[in-house]
């Protein structure tokens, strides 16, 4: 799983998802990819799925880009505990997603091949998603 090794803070406020993304919304990498329709966070875990999904289909062949880091802390307080007694201890890390985003790369593959790949790993993501390549973006 994607954690990082350091955070500037160790609990951040939670915030809000608005507009669209304007950082990482074409292909940089591969000529095929998985651009995010709407907004969501993405848990690591999420993207160790998708990660996988997409390897698998595709064997020994091609390479694979991961265009997102969980880099934000969510916290948890433990369950059946009262209110009171502070903001709980971090759990998980997110990346917010906004829509626009390129997710995920592929490239040294037959393109039926890797839009197969890519769809069973958006479907191991929270959010709609489309996939995108060089000739059609």
């Amino acid at each position: 799983m994607l954690v990082p090794k350091k955070v500037k803070h160790r609990k951040w406020q939670r915030g809000r998802s608005r507009g669209l993304e304007t950082r990482g919304t074409t292909l940089a990498f591969g000529a095929f990819g998985l651009k995010a329709m709407e907004a969501r966070w993405i848990d690591s875990r999420q993207i160790e799925a998708a990660r996988r999904a997409m390897t698998r289909y595709v064997q020994r062949g091609g390479k694979i880009w991961i265009r997102i880091f969980p880099d934000k802390p969510i916290t948890k307080r433990p369950p059946e505990t009262t209110l009171g007694g502070g903001k709980g201890a971090p759990d998980k890390y997110v990346f917010p997603v906004r829509p626009g985003r390129v997710l995920f790369e592929m490239d040294g593959i037959a393109e039926n091949v890797a839009r197969e790949a890519l769809r069973r790993a958006g479907a191991k993501l929270p959010l709609k998603v489309k996939i995108i390549s060089r000739l059609s973006t």
